[in-house]
């Protein structure tokens, strides 16, 4: 896990552009996946003041990411985060790792009580890896995605820290 960089263009336009990736991400991650929306991307990402960007790299490349969203207002202590791999790197262990890093980072070095992460009901991997990460099932919102003209259930999984933990 490593900050993103201008550089990280061609990987990010490369690996992104995955439909299987894109199914289960919200729609601001478009697709097809040009190089444009890359550079474009990695122009703005450095500068968002609420969020904590991370490109994962494996062999000098950038094939994949995950990131933080510190919340405001009455969410101030939680912490929505989000990621994707490369496909060739499913089923590795790979993002389990990395969350359970993420969410260490984020409990130690930020005022956050809650980190939680919210996936489609069809992305059963996902599931996995949350849970193998240590966080729970928290909450089924009933068809509250809309993705590719289907509804489906948004399964929200969460971990909770404790001030005096």
């Amino acid at each position: 896990m490593r900050p993103w960089n201008f550089d990280d263009c061609q990987d990010l336009a490369f690996y992104g552009n995955n439909k299987k990736i894109y199914d289960n991400l919200r729609d601001a991650f478009p697709y097809p996946y040009t190089l444009k929306n890359a550079e474009n991307w990695l122009k703005l990402a450095p500068y968002e003041k609420n969020y904590l960007l991370r490109a994962i790299e494996i062999d000098g490349h950038a094939v994949g990411g995950i990131g933080a969203i510190f919340k405001d207002d009455v969410y101030r202590k939680s912490c929505e985060i989000g990621y994707w791999l490369a496909e060739q790197y499913w089923g590795r262990g790979i993002m389990t790792e990395i969350i359970k890093k993420l969410v260490k980072h984020i409990f130690e070095k930020h005022d956050v009580v809650r980190v939680y992460a919210a996936i489609f009901e069809s992305n059963k991997a996902s599931a996995r890896v949350l849970e193998k990460a240590g966080l729970k099932l928290e909450a089924v919102h009933k068809k509250a995605v809309f993705k590719n003209g289907v509804f489906m259930d948004e399964l929200m999984y969460a971990v909770v820290r404790l001030k005096n933990e």
